[in-house]
């Protein structure tokens, strides 16, 4: 392993988003070749103390990479994590095809319609209605499994632009989701992920329901950063 490139790979993830950055920082790790086919990573200790991580959170990192088909663990004396000699090939079909510019296109969208649609939410009297539907569609997505996830998180992402009561921006929003939902497609559904957005969730219609739009803009930037970490690792 090059040293000078795993300096730079393995440095602290910032706090807001630990799981999704540590996925990202060791898929790019990979990717780039900094640690190659058949080597084993940086021992564990040593890896959260680079990533400024937990070892737990650093372990859920390494089991997402693992299920993708990137790495094994290994037992014994001389055992640890280790790049599988063979990794995913990419998707070759010609629709399923992703230039950086188009997904950073698609990120930077989102990123302003619903940064945007959270404080406006937050600068708006709701009225009891808006205030129902905001926390029903949290309770929905909280309790969702994993199969069903994915649908009541975008249900959750679009009450948040309809409370805001501008029918262009909702629309603006539900467009963008299908084209986010078509790239979360083709990448795994990570649990602590998602355990993680239903925290933020709450941290945003909190905000929402609270009044606070400067919160409520920085809470929803912080919760999409975490998932454009992920697509980022994945399809970049």
């Amino acid at each position: 392993m090059e040293s000078g490139a795993g300096e730079a790979l393995f440095r602290p993830v910032r706090a807001g988003n630990a799981f999704e950055e540590t996925v990202e920082r060791l898929l790019q790790a990979i990717r780039l070749g900094v640690v190659g086919a058949g080597e084993r990573l940086p021992a564990e200790r040593e890896l959260a103390e680079r990533l400024g991580v937990s070892r737990v959170t650093l372990r859920e990192a390494i089991r997402a990479l693992a299920d993708a088909g990137y790495v094994e663990s290994r037992r014994g004396r001389y055992g640890g994590t280790f790049v599988n000699e063979t990794l995913p090939e990419p998707l070759e079909e010609e629709s399923l095809r992703l230039t950086v510019a188009e997904l950073e296109d698609t990120l930077s969208l989102r990123h302003v319609l619903e940064t945007g649609a959270a404080e406006l939410a937050a600068s708006r009297p709701l009225g009891e209605a808006g205030r129902e539907h905001l926390t029903a569609t949290l309770a929905e997505a909280s309790a969702a499994d994993l199969a069903d996830y994915r649908r009541r998180d975008s249900r959750l992402h679009l009450a948040i632009a309809e409370v805001t009561g501008s029918g262009s921006l909702t629309s603006a929003v539900a467009d963008v989701r299908m084209r986010v939902n078509r790239l979360l497609d083709r990448i795994p559904l990570l649990e602590p992920n998602l355990e993680h957005s239903n925290v933020q969730h709450d941290a945003i219609v909190r905000a929402i329901l609270a009044g606070e739009a400067a919160t409520a803009r920085q809470a929803m930037a912080e919760h999409l950063e975490g998932t454009e970490s992920l697509l980022r690792a994945f399809l970049a």
